[in-house]
């Protein structure tokens, strides 16, 4: 079904049309003025242009053939030309009834898209930092968006597996454990299945080995030898992984497969999944029919010793530096495995889109791998390569989150702070258990994480502030919960003592009651716009809308008396806003406590 902006611009679209004008005039928004109208159409003015007529005339004929159109309670031209329209509460509530009757709230499904996004993008062998928070709680959201149009919709971690870092760990375990069997040469038997070392051993050796090449002024002559054939030796160690010489590569297997099962409890405490745990690695039987490819196209060339293509474009104001395929000596480098990974993708899924989730400084690099994969005709043409960058979350002071220690914060101590600090909140009004209060911590603390980081434009930076995104107060997390909750209290206590008789909305009596059906109808449009525009802050906006107008509802309305069929209609109401809350905040990733 249409949403409600759609219907009523149908009939404002016609009637320019019967009064002869381009019907394209008739375009209906949501009123900027609510307290004079509900709905407008400032069409007329731009037609006045067109038709050498005077706005107010135009507008006057348009409302004329609209005057007894049902789903119009009254429409007005105010000087020099607008159209001001209040629907008909009549039409609201058929409108409404209509949404509690579909499965999806009336939204127009797209259906039968392969959407891959690609989000997380962590490196093994260290732990999840806040840096890893946007990217999760983003693509997470994107992706349920996606499936509830019904899409086949594929996460993928994307995994940084590969290349220097992963060789820098080996060798500083080399030095470490020289006599591991991996690194023996002559060694003939079985590996160890048990892994020799924990996941907190891997996080605390690429930092040491990562230092051990770190080359600076005040070095003697041979700290700066050292320095440089550790980097060196990483650098072989590399390529071992490329030629997947045994021991090292079976060495790296089990690192990826220790730091992986680290990675999937920590985005579990997120409430985020993966269909996919691929990394880099993955794409690396790709990289040679590629470049293969490249060459037979004619489009890569040498230039100082590595490969690369041209993605510059006549239109481009500024420029654009050519795409590096491969590094001197033929290594890889990001550029290859993500375009790899494209490649690999359309191998294996034919998808209609791909989703980028990442740091918005990344922008320039997927340019240049978007062109140089249309160029190379790696990925379908008709295949959308979408750049999703978000802005950074940062402290009060402006600049990038971090430790009181000024160090980057580990995501399962941000997550340890938000829910501590709901505890603290929950003890503050509410006897519980001890057992249900950490529980409830738990789940309200998520809430508040996500919606804080889903509220805001996904390019935009925000401060992050503990106290403000845990309040039960304002466009918060806990704020949105608390009022699901308080509707499922009322809900209960309805059906303690009662059935339900009827199953469908009245006419609204009160002001409220209209305005709170108005924003009802609103949110399939809300949910295609979010779609459409890889956008949860929408939906984020849309549920703090409503929850406001709610609870100015509740106080005003008594919800649980009147006529058997007036509270019938106030019961199907709130089933149908309950519905919305918990569609919404599904979407956005988190869920409601039964109670708070």
């Amino acid at each position: 079904m249409k949403n409600l902006i759609l219907l009523l611009q149908d009939k404002v679209e016609n009637a320019f049309k019967e009064c002869g004008y381009n019907k394209e005039y008739g375009k209906v928004i949501s009123s900027n003025r609510p307290d004079l109208c509900e709905f407008q159409c400032d069409g007329a003015l731009a037609a006045a242009k067109e038709y050498k007529k005077a706005p107010f005339i135009i507008a006057e004929e348009v409302v004329k053939k609209c005057k007894d159109c049902k789903e119009f309670e009254k429409i007005e031209v105010i000087k020099p030309g607008f159209i001001n329209i209040n629907i008909s509460k009549d039409f609201l509530t058929e409108y409404c009834n209509s949404i509690n009757d579909e499965e999806k709230f009336g939204c127009q499904m797209e259906k039968d898209k392969v959407v891959v996004v690609d989000y997380g993008g962590p490196n093994v062998a260290k732990p999840l930092h806040v840096g890893h928070l946007r990217p999760a709680i983003i693509g997470e959201s994107i992706k349920r968006i996606h499936r509830f149009f019904e899409n086949k919709v594929i996460g993928d971690v994307h995994l940084g597996d590969w290349g220097l870092q992963m060789g820098l760990v080996i060798e500083e375990l080399k030095y470490r454990h020289p006599d591991w069997p991996y690194f023996d040469e002559n060694f003939n038997g079985e590996y160890p299945r048990e892994a020799l070392f924990t996941v907190s051993d891997l996080e605390e050796i690429y930092p040491c080995a990562s230092g051990k090449t770190k080359v600076n002024e005040n070095m003697t002559e041979e700290e700066i030898k050292n320095a440089n054939e550790f980097r060196e030796n990483a650098r072989k160690n590399t390529a071992y992984l490329q030629e997947k010489k045994k021991g090292y590569y079976d060495l790296w297997k089990k690192i990826v497969e220790i730091s992986v099962k680290d990675l999937k409890e920590n985005y579990m405490k997120l409430g985020v999944d993966f269909d996919l745990w691929l990394g880099e690695s993955d794409s690396q039987e790709y990289v040679k029919p590629m470049v293969e490819k490249m060459k037979n196209l004619g489009i890569i060339y040498e230039s100082d010793g590595a490969m690369v293509v041209d993605v510059q474009e006549p239109t481009d104001t500024s420029e654009i530096n050519p795409c590096m395929v491969l590094k001197t000596g033929g290594v890889s480098c990001y550029q290859t495995t993500d375009l790899a990974t494209i490649m690999q993708r359309q191998i294996d899924f034919n998808p209609s889109e791909i989703i980028y989730v990442v740091d918005l400084r990344q922008e320039l690099h997927f340019i240049q791998v978007f062109r140089c994969a249309r160029k190379a005709e790696i990925i379908n043409k008709d295949c959308k390569l979408t750049f999703l960058g978000f802005g950074t979350m940062n402290g009060k002071d402006g600049k990038p989150f971090k430790t009181r220690n000024g160090g980057v914060m580990r995501l399962e101590n941000l997550i340890d702070e938000v829910n501590k600090k709901v505890y603290e909140k929950m003890n503050e009004t509410k006897e519980m258990q001890e057992e249900e209060k950490l529980k409830i911590s738990k789940i309200v603390g998520l809430a508040a994480l996500k919606y804080a980081d889903l509220s805001n434009q996904i390019s935009k930076d925000y401060i992050f502030d503990i106290d403000k995104f845990t309040s039960i107060e304002g466009k918060t997390g806990p704020y949105i919960l608390y009022t699901l909750v308080r509707i499922k209290s009322i809900l209960n206590k309805f059906y303690e003592n009662n059935s339900l008789k009827e199953d469908k909305i009245l006419n609204p009596v009160e002001d409220i009651e209209k305005e709170l059906l108005l924003k009802i109808s609103r949110y399939n449009q809300v949910l295609e716009e979010s779609y459409v525009e890889n956008a949860p802050s929408k939906i984020c906006t849309y549920l703090y809308e409503l929850a406001n107008i709610f609870n100015s509802y509740y106080q005003k309305v008594k919800i649980l008396q009147g006529d058997s069929k007036r509270l019938d209609s106030n019961i199907v109401l709130l089933t149908l806003m309950k519905k919305i809350f918990e569609n919404g905040i599904d979407l956005l990733g988190f869920e409601a406590p039964e109670r708070m």
